[in-house]
């Protein structure tokens, strides 16, 4: 009498499952059709409605294209004080920077340093010729054409004139290459170093930017889904997951009833033999 009772758990049918909101809603769709025809333009006008008042604003509240608007200009005057504020600190600290890197290698500055000076000999020189320039660019135009007999000649002045010239491009040319060495060298030892020490890429261009997402994506349009296989499968394992809890109750309920029978008959056994024990005596 105390044997234990099985529990049966229900199978998956899926295709039953389907098969069962399939014909519900082929039961209720010309109901849902015909309420669907009568409040559709109500309900598309109270939403029309609630789009339009987030965009434009209602009850003397903004809507998101005036908050979006506040929000760009705060956003861009929040970066031009943050771009100004750290250019100002490099711009403090730039001296620095170059102090640093003079201390690590003097040799290094001095090098640089003679380069820049001769660049700057050069550019000055090259704005005219010296006196002895001028004799010597003089003198070979006078020794070409006196070799030929045009000294005096108006080309023998001609060329006195070019010579001089020629002596000034070559001159612009030196300068022009020293003070390129020189930018080079002075990139190379400062500016570069500089730079990464100072942060190439300011933290400034970063400020403000989530301030820009204003979650346009909420207003989502709904719209109405009339078939949904995984709401079908959801609603058939809730059933069995029911039918399951049903019958493990009823299984320990079953299980508890036996139990009490065989307690109480326990109970009467031992009654009836003390009573025929007593019968003996």
């Amino acid at each position: 009498m105390g044997g234990s009772t099985s529990v049966q758990v229900p199978k998956a049918n899926y295709s039953k499952d389907i098969r069962k909101l399939l014909s519900a809603y082929q039961a209720t769709m010309p109901d849902v059709l015909s309420f669907e025809q009568q409040f559709r333009p109500q309900f598309q006008g109270l939403n029309l409605g609630d789009i339009s008042a987030f965009l434009q604003g209602a009850g003397g509240q903004q809507g998101i294209f005036g908050i979006g608007q506040q929000a760009t200009q705060q956003s861009q005057e929040q970066l031009a004080a943050a771009r100004q504020a750290e250019l100002q600190s490099m711009q403090q600290q730039a001296g620095m920077a170059r102090g640093v890197s003079q201390a690590l290698s003097p040799e290094q500055a001095g090098v640089v340093g003679a380069s820049t000076s001769e660049a700057m000999r050069a550019r000055q020189s090259s704005y005219g010729l010296n006196p002895q320039e001028q004799r010597e660019a003089t003198q070979a135009a006078r020794e070409a054409f006196g070799a030929r007999g045009m000294l005096g000649s108006n080309a023998s002045v001609a060329g006195e004139v070019l010579n001089r010239e020629q002596s000034l491009f070559r001159k612009r040319q030196e300068a022009a290459q020293a003070e390129q060495q020189a930018f080079n060298m002075a990139g190379q030892f400062y500016t570069q170093p500089g730079f990464s020490m100072l942060g190439s890429q300011p933290l400034s261009y970063q400020t403000g930017q989530q301030q820009l997402g204003l979650g346009l994506g909420a207003i989502g349009a709904g719209t109405p889904q009339l078939f949904s296989p995984d709401a079908a499968l959801n609603l058939g394992a809730v059933q069995r997951q029911n039918q399951l809890n049903a019958s493990m109750a009823n299984a320990q309920a079953s299980a508890a009833r036996s139990a009490g029978i065989a307690n109480a008959i326990g109970s009467i056994g031992g009654s009836v033999a003390k009573l025929g024990f007593q019968m003996i005596k």
